[in-house]
């Protein structure tokens, strides 16, 4: 180790990044730039199910989409991450569901934070479960 070094502490950034030239939507963000050290979260598909693993909301797209950001945060929180360090959402609707809906439901969720996630919306013929009308995974960063 050479004599006089120093150490230096370099704290992650995560950007959000809308450029010109592409439109601008306050349900998303276009671009997340993240640089640094940071601990990246990856978030497997949450569907409708409560901790019981019983589906909640049969038929009912709202109350499923709630319970699937209710799972998400309870996997935020068992990390020490919150909504606010999600930087990209999958989300998976069935087939003749009301985007809308989902829609309502994550604006509810999300509040006044600022810096939406990216997020991509597939169309899906069916999930793991006849029931199932969504499902959701994530990506969070926390700049350390």
């Amino acid at each position: 180790m050479p004599q006089n070094s120093e150490s230096v502490h370099v704290k992650g950034q995560v950007q959000y990044i809308n450029p010109n030239g592409l439109p601008k939507n306050p349900a998303f963000t276009n671009v997340v730039s993240v640089t640094g050290p940071a601990k990246t979260i990856y978030i497997g598909g949450q569907d409708a199910v409560d901790p019981s693993g019983a589906i909640v909301g049969r038929g009912d797209l709202k109350a499923q989409a709630e319970q699937i950001f209710r799972n998400i945060q309870a996997a935020l929180a068992a990390v020490g991450a919150q909504l606010e360090h999600v930087v990209k959402w999958n989300l998976y609707v069935v087939q003749g569901q009301s985007l809308q809906t989902g829609f309502e439901a994550f604006q509810r969720i999300w509040g006044n934070r600022p810096n939406p996630p990216v997020i991509s919306v597939v169309f899906v013929a069916g999930l793991a479960h006849p029931d199932f009308l969504a499902e959701m995974d994530a990506i969070a960063v926390v700049p350390e």
